[in-house]
């Protein structure tokens, strides 16, 4: 994240350049097609985004300054903001830190990133691909930014004890980036991975009035992650190449696995909820009442049950992310404004506009291309979700498509992120200092190069048996 400012500058340069840039887009004559109100919107974006990103005012006070300012613009009604606000993934994104505080307060987290250290062995590449794998792993249940935080704690360890400092080692570099990526690439599994994929499953429904099952997510989702983590690990391997070819330290690793013991019971109960979630996410295919942020809720609060109380409530209250959530909150209120505004139309009509008389191929490529790209300008996967996804469904029953079919290759891709450090997964590890801004740009562009590839032969392939057009 940001780093400290004591004086207060880059907070005020950070406030300055928002409002700035927010008046001078209001200043200027509007496109055609864009409504006033529409207009108006993209500046409160425009300065939302700014003060995210620059960090000038804490991240939660953006958010709440989110509501505040759609009256003040003439874009909602504050009832209208507030009613945004609130929504299935807010209660997800509670769920799921409940979820990874588990995992850390058990201790199944470092027994699984010890063991998978343990097993690949002193050969510095295959250390590589075991934090890329096992991040991946446990992503595809566990949010994102926890799951970085739980494998970058492990690697800081390891770097200390080889005495590798920030800027110094090409392998440091290649994990403390890999991590974040592997991340990214794991939250896509599941739809449990990532609040992005129940936002924009939850678009999906309500806009196009279509139910995408768990499992058919999976179909496209596990195989995604099964071929991209070789790929990451074989960007970063050749951008670069690890400067040692075995690693130290690794004594001291499974001398601390040996001193985990045998599995403990609260390790035990976490293994039966988070199986028991599974299962019922995977009912959820067949059974429409098992909503996912539902069996997340009930997991959730099955941990604060007598005979498995994993953790107390003020521990959870620790662990909560409130910043996150209250920025899933400010960018759930945003979208739901830019849908009624006309904004999201526009923009789509603009970028995407005609794409849906092409070949289904084409679609699905152009589509992946957008949102990868637009993470340059958009730098906040929610963000891309909620402005998007809207009015791509509103144009994929426009041209007689499924709205799965134009809809999924934007949730899909909105965690595809790769191209610079700039969301909040990637800046967990950026903020140590082991690379810089800049050296994500050649290992990410290979991978959002095979991603884009991999979503399009994926959703042609398997899009007409999961019934996506």
């Amino acid at each position: 994240m940001a780093s400290a400012d004591p004086g207060g500058r880059k907070s005020t340069l950070g406030i300055v350049a928002a409002v700035a840039a927010a008046a001078i887009l209001l200043a200027l004559p509007g496109p055609d097609g864009l409504p006033p109100e529409g207009r108006r919107l993209a500046a409160l974006f425009l300065l939302s985004l700014i003060l995210w990103v620059t960090e000038a005012i804490p991240i939660a006070v953006t958010s709440l300054l989110v509501l505040a300012l759609q009256p003040v613009f003439g874009v909602a009604t504050l009832p209208a903001a507030f009613a945004g606000f609130m929504s299935p993934v807010f209660f997800f994104v509670i769920a799921m830190f409940c979820i990874a505080q588990a995992f850390i307060s058990s201790g199944l987290d470092r027994r699984f990133a010890l063991w998978l250290l343990t097993r690949a062995g002193t050969d510095s590449r295959r250390v590589l691909f075991a934090f890329l794998a096992g991040t991946a792993a446990l992503s595809t249940i566990v949010s994102d930014v926890p799951c970085t935080a739980i494998f970058m704690a492990i690697a800081l360890g390891l770097f200390e004890r080889m005495g590798l400092r920030p800027g110094e080692s090409n392998f440091a570099k290649s994990v403390m980036m890999g991590i974040p990526i592997a991340a990214f690439i794991g939250g896509v599994g599941t739809p449990a991975g990532s609040s992005i994929n129940i936002l924009g499953l939850g678009f999906i429904e309500q806009y196009g009035k279509v139910t995408v099952p768990f499992l058919h997510w999976m179909a496209i989702g596990l195989p995604m992650v099964v071929i991209l983590i070789p790929v990451a690990w074989w960007a970063l391997v050749r951008c670069y190449p690890p400067e040692i070819a075995t690693i130290g330290g690794m004594e001291e690793v499974r001398t601390e696995q040996s001193r985990l013991g045998p599995i403990r019971p609260p390790e035990r109960k976490v293994l039966v909820v988070l199986g028991t979630m599974l299962a019922l996410w995977i009912a959820s295919t067949w059974i429409k009442q098992l909503d996912v942020a539902l069996v997340a809720l009930l997991g959730a609060i099955a941990m604060f049950l007598p005979g498995i109380r994993l953790f107390t409530w003020k521990e959870a209250e620790r662990a909560i992310g409130w910043e996150v959530l209250l920025m899933i909150g400010g960018v759930t209120s945003l979208g739901a404004a830019s849908g009624k505004t006309g904004l999201a139309q526009w923009i789509v009509e603009a970028s995407l506009g005609g794409l849906g008389q092409g070949a289904i191929v084409g679609i699905i490529a152009a589509i992946s291309t957008f949102t990868a790209v637009i993470h340059l300008v958009l730098p906040i996967g929610p963000v891309i979700v909620a402005v998007i996804v809207p009015p791509i469904v509103l144009l994929a029953t426009g041209s007689g498509h499924s709205p799965a079919l134009f809809a999924l290759p934007v949730v899909f891709t909105a965690s595809c992120a790769f191209l610079l450090p700039l969301d909040a997964v990637p800046l967990v590890t950026y903020s140590k200092g082991y690379y810089r801004m800049l050296d994500m740009v050649k290992p990410g562009l290979v991978i959002t190069a095979a991603w884009i590839a991999l979503m399009t032969a994926m959703m042609a392939l398997l899009g007409p048996s999961l019934g996506f057009f």
